[in-house]
């Protein structure tokens, strides 16, 4: 019988807020980016390839053993990093929305250029926060409180994707951008209250240390490429198909107000479901199955893009395929998050962690930036149905790297 401290503690009200400060960024750059160069009159090509702003995601380690290395005279060694971070990702947010993307020469330079800033403290602050969390939960509750990031996580991005395409369609985007870095505010005042976590490992002595030694631990492991290669795949496709669902359903006929009324209703309380019985199934299965059932949940939502783009502009199907896409995306991502927790070293958290989850970010990031060429090219139909079928080699591996028969993997210390 599970009790009220292990549902509910500060630790995990901690990665709950933490993921809220790490979902909102992440369609800053992405929706609401989309739907204001589509507002200015940019292609759909040329959206498609805004995404590799989102480069820092897929990067990110390679600046992660600063973290692991230096420390910054106040707040501690994580906190410190995480509020400077947190503080620069508001300003940059507020300095995208002084752009103006349809101003000739430098107007759609400036825009994107100030979304590069946005991804690059988001990255960091990601890096961070993760860290935070893999050093400040306890091991059994590393499960429940990736489940609880991932819960925030989708909170804060439907707080772009639905209040901000609302807000979009009454505001000027300058004051649409203002409102979302002020939502960060709270995670600010979650940093500097909450406790330094306690070391249990010692720190990199020497930046040879914490840029060599993370790397060369985790490479001397049995298969360490091939579990790269998973984490690649394994939500390759429901990923790309998210890379273009605002231009999307805007082309399918929707107003920005009825995506984000159907996003905000209906995404909203799929997020909270999600949250709840995903968080249950890990606690009930293990990591290990959580990834299997998950996993083809998201084959099965990414399919219900394909149906929608069948059918046009269909209020219920549109309101169906988006509180399925935000349950099983919702869980499967808080499954593959507490599965690379455990890979993750504590004497080198950020640095390791960072490796695995930019390589989680490549399909949203590198691979999304042909995704505009092509839907133009496939059509919506095609491009989706393709984004089902890729996710099968993902699925695959599952049999070798999280088997049926173990519910959770081996945890590294």
């Amino acid at each position: 019988m599970l009790t009220l401290r292990q549902l509910v503690n500060r630790r995990l009200l901690t990665a709950f807020i933490m993921g809220a400060a790490s979902g909102l960024p992440l369609l800053i750059t992405i929706t609401l980016m989309q739907a204001w160069a589509k507002d200015a009159s940019i292609n759909l090509a040329q959206i498609g390839f805004m995404s590799l702003v989102g480069l820092p995601y897929t990067l990110k380690f390679l600046w992660a053993p600063i973290f692991d290395r230096f420390s910054l005279p106040f707040l501690g060694r994580r906190r410190g990093w995480l509020f400077t971070t947190q503080l620069l990702l508001i300003l940059s947010i507020w300095g995208m929305g002084l752009c103006q993307p349809a101003e000739a020469n430098w107007g759609l330079p400036v825009f994107v250029g100030f979304a590069f800033l946005v991804t690059f403290f988001s990255a960091s602050q990601d890096i961070l926060i993760d860290a935070y969390r893999r050093e400040d939960l306890t091991q059994a509750e590393l499960g429940l409180g990736s489940s609880y990031y991932i819960y925030g996580y989708r909170l804060g991005m439907l707080a772009v994707s639905g209040g901000g395409l609302i807000l979009a369609d009454t505001l000027p985007w300058n004051i649409v951008f203002f409102i979302m870095g002020a939502c960060l505010i709270p995670a600010l005042i979650t940093t500097v209250t909450s406790p330094e976590p306690r070391l249990t490992e010692i720190p990199p002595r020497t930046l040879r240390e914490s840029v060599v030694e993370p790397f060369k631990e985790y490479f001397s492991r049995d298969q360490a490429w091939l579990m790269l290669s998973f984490i690649l795949l394994y939500k390759v496709g429901d990923n790309m198909a998210a890379a273009l669902t605002t231009p999307f359903y805007l082309e399918m006929g929707f107003s920005k107000t009825e995506v984000g009324a159907i996003v905000k209703l209906f995404g909203f309380w799929a997020t909270m479901l999600g949250g709840f019985v995903g968080g249950l199934v890990l606690l009930k299965t293990g990591i290990n199955r959580a990834l299997w059932l998950f996993g083809f949940l998201q084959m099965a939502s990414t399919a219900g893009f394909a149906l929608l783009a069948s059918r046009g502009h269909d209020m219920a199907l549109l309101a169906g395929v988006v509180s399925f896409e935000n349950l099983a995306s919702g869980m499967g991502t808080a499954a593959f998050t507490a599965f690379m927790a455990n890979l993750a070293n504590k004497r080198f958290t950020a640095t390791q962690y960072a490796l695995l989850t930019s390589l989680m970010g490549v399909p949203r990031v590198i691979l999304s930036s042909v995704t505009g060429v092509m839907a133009t090219n496939l059509g919506w139909l095609s491009f989706f149905i393709f984004c089902t079928l890729i996710a099968i080699p993902g699925m695959l591996m599952l049999a070798r790297f999280a088997p049926w028969s173990q519910s959770q993997p081996p945890a590294t210390h």
